[in-house]
């Protein structure tokens, strides 16, 4: 999020540099930093999508709570991956993503366990329905080689 600031700030020292010089091919250098500023934010916004590690606790409505590993794949608008925890390794299921939400549902010893959440840069807010009891639970992404 940083770096999308610094690259604004540095957008506008140029503009401003652009529009102080008079220079009648302004709107040419204008059009072409406007495309490169926009370039590079689409790429930043890219690299830092719901691809990779998180890890979290998830605590049941029971009262447990154990940790919890989801390894998320993208295609397009379609996510699959893992998820793993101390009783075992399930893939992610019926996986869907729009904009910065998405939903999956996983299958642990016959029973569906649908999830829905939204992705930020390096958290997800994540709803769990465990048989109609829904639990919430913040997945942080996994830096750890």
């Amino acid at each position: 999020m940083k770096a999308c600031f610094a690259l604004k700030a540095i957008f506008l020292i140029f503009i401003k540099d652009i529009l102080l010089q008079n220079d009648p091919k302004m709107k040419e250098k204008i059009f072409s930093l406007s495309a490169i500023f926009f370039g590079l934010i689409f790429i930043m916004a890219t690299l830092s999508g719901l691809d990779g590690k998180w890890a979290g606790a998830i605590k049941t409505p029971d009262g447990n709570e154990f940790p919890a590993n989801y390894n998320f794949k993208t295609n397009g608008d379609i996510l699959t991956g893992t998820a793993s925890s101390q009783y075992g390794t399930v893939s992610i299921d019926s996986g869907k993503i729009s904009g910065n939400s998405f939903s999956f549902q996983v299958t642990v010893d016959g029973n569906n366990y649908p999830h829905k959440g939204k992705f930020y840069e390096d958290s997800c807010g994540l709803d769990i329905d465990f048989g109609g009891q829904a639990i919430h639970t913040v997945l942080l992404r996994d830096t750890t080689k």
